[in-house]
């Protein structure tokens, strides 16, 4: 598979280390009511959906980046790739 790296450009998957569901980025708040049940859902709690997500990777062999790559879990095709800080921003800024 060749990722779209948006800095570098298409790079093999080899060089990635794929580190899960990339809703990791929206880490809930530990000081808000019912932070315990929230963390334990954020933690534990996985989809494992067939078709279009969005995965956290991480670009090991080369420029040590994080990106939100989409993949079709069914064909493997991906579609896009961004930076995970530029979509941990929108989150933060209530834009996903």
């Amino acid at each position: 598979m060749i990722i779209p790296h948006p800095l570098l450009g298409p790079r093999d998957s080899q060089e990635f280390t794929i580190m899960g569901d990339a809703k990791l980025l929206a880490r809930p708040d530990g000081l808000a009511d019912g932070a315990e049940a929230a963390f334990f859902d954020y933690l534990y709690l996985r989809d494992n959906p067939a078709g279009l997500h969005r995965e956290l990777w991480y670009h090991e062999q080369g420029d040590r980046s994080w990106l939100v790559v989409t993949r079709d879990t069914l064909t493997h095709e991906i579609l896009g790739a961004e930076l995970a800080s530029d979509v941990a921003r929108r989150l933060a800024e209530g834009a996903a």
